[in-house]
Formats: C-alpha cells, structure tokens, sequence
C-alpha cells in the first residue's frame, strides 16, 4: 500500500481509478486507457490514447498518469490496476530510485533506470494525491479492467491498420 500526501484539505474526494496498457509488439504502437469513478455520485470518465512506437510498461505507466492529471484536485485514489511495473514501482522501487538520484543498483553500480521521465512525472502526482495501489488480475473478467483493456488496443490499432496500409501500397 502507498499513499503520499501533501495536501492540507479537511474534505479530500474519494475515486476509483482503472487503468491499463496494451501495446502490439514490444516494442511496437501503444494505446493506454483509464476509467475515473467517484462512487459517492456514480459519475465516471473514461479517456484512452496511443503512441506509435513505445512500450507496454510505458502505456501502463501513460495510463496512470493520464487518469491522475484528469483530477482537478487533491484527490483520495485507488488505482486498480493488472501492471505489477507499476504497482512495485510505486510502493518498492521508487522511494529507492529517488534515494539514489533515479538510478538503479545493478551488479554493485549505479545505472539509469528505464522511463524515468515517465516516473519523474508520476511521483509529482503522487505528491499531489493520496494513491492505494491494488492489483487486479489481467483478463479475468474484472469490468473495469477489461473495458480500459480493450479502448487501450482500439487506440493503437489505428497505427497497426495504418502500417498495413503503408506495407501493401
């Protein structure tokens, strides 16, 4: 579990936030997707989007940080997602990566650790909003997860027909 907090809000909102990546070839064209539910209303939003050329981690990554920047204020989360990356980055790796100037121990050295422009960006959001990591199980019939998981491949299918389309012209 990990929460951060800086925000000195008496009344802070409380919302679900399900999130996926999927990507067709790794690396390849990428598409993220996430769903924001606030339970107290019921109100959701949903938004998904592709790269031409990434990786999954880094939809997965995209995902999260798409669905946390929707949030016009400091906000109480639980980020339900299938990506162990991005539940072990954000509650075992990334306070050890910070510590060592986002890098990585690897064979007794520092190295670079891989998106890290990606994580740079998500620990400032992670500063700004309480999140609670939970992990869902990848297509196994979870709503949420397999509803961000097939708007994420729509998104990036537009590259993989137009890449067709380029081979056979």
């Amino acid at each position: 579990m990990h929460s951060m907090s800086n925000c000195s809000t008496s009344r802070v909102s409380e919302v679900q936030l399900f999130t996926d990546g999927a990507c067709g070839g790794n690396p390849g064209p990428g598409g993220w997707a996430f769903i924001l539910r606030h339970p107290a209303s019921g109100k959701e939003k949903e938004s998904a989007g592709a790269e031409r050329e990434t990786t999954n981690n880094r939809m997965e990554m995209t995902a999260v940080i798409r669905g946390l920047e929707a949030l016009r204020r400091p906000t109480s989360v639980e980020l339900l997602t299938d990506s162990v990356y991005v539940g072990k980055g954000i509650t075992e790796w990334m306070p050890k990566w910070k510590s060592c100037g986002w890098r990585r121990k690897e064979r007794g050295r520092l190295i670079d650790i891989k998106n890290e422009d990606l994580w740079r960006r998500l620990d400032a959001l992670l500063r700004r909003h309480r999140v609670r990591f939970t992990h869902v199980r990848g297509h196994a019939g979870h709503a949420e997860n397999e509803r961000c998981d097939k708007l994420a491949t729509a998104a990036y299918r537009k590259f993989v027909k137009k890449q067709w389309e380029e081979h056979l012209a």
